[in-house]
């Protein structure tokens, strides 16, 4: 895969190709000197896949930022919780604990989507094919396996009980237990668990295999959105808003092209980036990916996206009703791409007027 566009997507190409001039001429907003910004970020990785920053690093698309990766990551609260404490530059959560850490007054803010769910992309709670599980009441006193609690999975696990009549009491006697997604399948195979949670490749290898089927999906439940985002310590944006913008502005173009890009060449260089990094691992899955599921164009973030996860959050009583607003966790200052997929620097610029 030699080219970043196809033929069939000139007009894309063009939009992309001025963005790095808007980039350049944003300015900083009023921060550190440009000569005094860090160009190196440091970041948490995820084994056997590619994340957006890693992809737009290789597309060039980061311009003169660099990306220092320090090892990976199973937990997306843990990720945001590195990067509020400033031990990598970026962390990416699912929403939900975006809220939850910004509600305990950590000194991040969102900045933009990089996952989602849509019809290609999405989280299934699984069963064995031969599982006496077929309802939401099957589930009491049943083992379900995800990658961390507390975040998007076991969001999505309150949801579906609570949609189904489930009393807090009930609800409380379904157990969810951390199990590295790597494990997921073979754990439940081995009937370690009742229920395992699969996403994208995990998800599609499995069901290529056979014997198992699905309970429900997160895409069944709540259809398109947007379900996480990186967040940078405050302090980071402060001194460093060319950089940040420059990371943002990569992202976004990342995000409309595999969005543009025909899906065998996005494989192609996910593929080619694994093995040129070194990490000793398997690149069979990722032939399973088919998209990184961002609803909004260009990974721009919305009052909706966290509004959801604020009042579930109040509900379950993790946070006060009132504590959090949800336009104040969020800028969409450093993302040059604009609102309709083209280049634009007159977008809001502060948290609360996103």
């Amino acid at each position: 895969m030699s080219t970043l566009i196809s033929p069939s997507s000139r007009r894309q190409f063009l939009t992309l190709l001025g963005l790095s001039a808007v980039a350049v001429s944003c300015g900083s907003g009023g921060g550190g000197a440009a000569k005094d910004q860090t160009k190196t970020l440091r970041y948490q990785g995820w084994a056997g896949s590619v994340i957006l920053p890693e992809l737009a690093a290789d597309l060039g698309f980061l311009e003169d930022v660099k990306l220092k990766w320090v090892g990976n990551t199973i937990s997306g609260p843990q990720d945001i919780q590195s990067a509020a404490t400033g031990q990598v530059d970026f962390g990416g959560a699912f929403n939900g604990a975006v809220v939850k850490l910004a509600a305990r007054k950590a000194p991040i803010t969102a900045v933009i989507s990089y996952y989602g769910v849509d019809k290609a992309a999405y989280n299934g709670f699984y069963v064995l094919q031969d599982s006496p599980i077929h309802s939401a009441r099957d589930l009491i006193g049943q083992k379900v396996g995800m990658n961390t609690l507390g975040a998007h999975s076991e969001a999505m696990l309150d949801i579906y009980l609570q949609r189904h009549g489930l009393s807090q009491t009930d609800l409380k006697k379904v157990e969810p237990l951390v199990v590295p997604p790597v494990n997921t399948e073979q754990s439940l195979r081995q009937k370690q668990i009742q229920v395992g949670v699969l996403g994208d490749i995990l998800r599609d290898k499995a069901l290529q295999t056979g014997g198992i089927r699905p309970l429900f999906t997160d895409y069944q439940l709540l259809g398109n959105f947007s379900a996480g985002t990186y967040v940078v310590n405050d302090r980071f944006l402060k001194e460093n808003p060319d950089t940040a913008r420059t990371f943002v502005t990569g992202v976004a173009r990342a995000i409309e092209w595999a969005r543009a890009t025909p899906r065998d060449e996005v494989i192609a260089r996910q593929v080619e980036i694994v093995k040129k990094r070194g990490r000793n691992e398997s690149t069979a899955p990722l032939k399973y990916w088919k998209s990184f599921g961002v609803a909004e164009t260009a990974g721009r973030i919305t009052d909706k996206e966290l509004q959801l996860w604020i009042d579930w959050l109040a509900k379950r009583g993790d946070i006060e009703k009132g504590q959090v607003k949800a336009s104040d966790l969020y800028t969409n200052e450093f993302n040059a791409y604009g609102r309709q997929g083209k280049p634009s620097a007159a977008e809001p610029t502060s948290k609360s007027g996103s």
